[in-house]
């Protein structure tokens, strides 16, 4: 009953959110909340993580209950538990211009989002837990959908810097405290390559962050509850998932399962994606498109010549459609994000649990259909 009644608040809650937030013109900058509007949220102590999930089915990894040596965020088992004994880190990654391609470490995140940024670009929020790449970046600025994923994984956040009004809320947040921005450390933390022209020549040393974590008081195991993986497909799905087709406005993502490796090879405006640090092309067990409201805020990004570009704020609240796929099959289904602190999870449209393979994932948000330019914007799949 307590479920349904958060379920029933947030969904009416999020309507007039969201209605409110269509009627205004686009081209104008709308204000950012100083909470989640969608959750009427106003102290971040006075609600926790959601603790009641649907069952799950026999040999389920998670949700709620992950064996010490298992990552709750892959469902894989680590060789030394000892790396779990610390917060994940939310690394801001750049994908855009095509020259900072091959990345640092981007292969060996744990997930990754993609999002948009301004201009029609792309942006990565890697997250790092099990694997920490001696290098990593190049790093970027951070955005406005930080401020939900750094308190979504309990985590450190690396980042560059960011525009006024995003660096008052990051900094002003509850994990405002853990949020490293590269700029103001040297190494070995932060550093520029001196070869590379700047903005796009920043990187980090993961296991240096984490260390100066600890220092800091920062170094627990966090609760990271919600997601759920089972090595075997579920029943349903549809057979055309072996083929992912993405079409963001200034830049193209494909991705190809191998039934042989039992992962997706990634592609970027028609080349393999590959990761510089180990040479090797981008895979993930796990893809899934996230589909999210896209709001114009009052937060300048930057402005050239009279022309400004506005900060846009993605909704990852508290649910909506999603595509999962994995196994070669696609899935139809919901995310689901009901209180600040949950991880982002998915459920069939019955409400039942969504599985992951265990393994990667990579999630592609997009706008909403109807928000997308059709002639620009597409996702696709066979």
């Amino acid at each position: 009953m307590r479920r349904l009644s958060i379920l029933l608040v947030c969904g009416l809650l999020g309507g007039v959110l969201l209605r409110t937030l269509q009627a205004a013109p686009m081209q104008q900058p709308l204000p950012v909340p100083t909470v989640n509007p969608a959750l009427g949220v106003i102290d971040p102590s006075e609600f926790a993580p959601t603790t009641d999930f649907p069952a799950a089915i026999p040999g389920t990894i998670g949700p709620v209950d992950f064996a010490l040596d298992v990552n709750p965020l892959t469902g894989l088992p680590v060789s030394d538990p000892a790396v779990l004994q610390r917060r994940p880190i939310v690394a801001k990654i750049s994908n855009g211009p095509p020259l900072v391609r091959p990345q640092h470490g981007i292969a060996q995140a744990d997930i990754v989002f993609e999002h948009y940024t301004e201009g029609g670009i792309t942006r990565f929020s890697a997250v790092f837990y099990s694997q920490a790449p001696r290098k990593a970046g190049s790093v970027r600025s951070a955005r406005l959908i930080d401020y939900e994923l750094a308190e979504m994984y309990k985590g450190l956040l690396a980042f560059s810097g960011g525009s006024g009004g995003v660096e008052q809320k990051l900094f002003g947040s509850e994990f405002g405290s853990r949020a490293y921005k590269g700029i103001l450390y040297g190494r070995p933390y932060f550093w520029r390559d001196e070869t590379i022209d700047i903005p796009h020549n920043m990187f980090f040393d993961p296991a240096a962050l984490w260390e100066i974590a600890a220092r800091d008081g920062f170094q627990q195991r966090p609760l990271l509850r919600g997601m759920a993986f089972h090595p075997v497909a579920p029943e349903g799905g549809t057979d055309d998932g072996t083929s992912i087709d993405i079409r963001y406005r200034a830049t193209r993502v494909q991705w190809r399962y191998d039934p042989g490796a039992g992962v997706y090879w990634r592609w970027a405006d028609g080349q393999p994606h590959f990761d510089a640090g180990i040479d090797r092309q981008v895979s993930a067990e796990n893809v899934v498109i996230v589909y999210a409201g896209h709001y114009l805020t009052d937060i300048v990004e930057a402005e050239y010549r009279g022309a400004v570009s506005w900060s846009t704020q993605i909704t990852l609240w508290p649910q909506g459609h999603a595509e999962l796929f994995r196994d070669g099959r696609r899935y139809a289904g919901q995310w689901v994000r009901l209180t600040r602190p949950d991880l982002l999870g998915l459920r069939t449209d019955s409400g039942e649990l969504l599985v992951l393979k265990p393994g990667r994932t990579w999630f592609q948000v997009v706008q909403l259909p109807e928000q997308m330019n059709p002639i620009e914007e597409w996702t696709r799949w066979e």
